[in-house]
């Protein structure tokens, strides 16, 4: 497969932890970001997978609305104003 050689713009302390990670994991930015997507061409939706997901999957009855989500809050923990 050929090479290609991308410019992108990225906050300065985002690259900076980037860097430490892949130093700390013995490797380099480029293999980082290409795994990185790699993973997100080979997944149709990442998001049900994703740790947060998991913990919170089956939490809520399926058929709750948002609204009644945002009324459970409420009660839970009052007004935020």
């Amino acid at each position: 497969m050929a090479d290609s050689k991308i410019t992108i713009r990225v906050p300065l302390e985002l690259v900076e932890g980037a860097k430490r990670y892949a130093r700390q994991n013995r490797t380099s930015l480029t293999r980082l970001v290409s795994e990185y997507l790699r993973q997100l061409s080979t997944q149709s939706d990442s998001l049900p997978d994703a740790p947060i997901v998991q913990r919170l999957a089956g939490s809520l009855p399926q058929n709750t609305s948002v609204e009644e989500y945002h009324e459970y809050l409420q009660k839970k923990y009052g007004s935020q104003d």
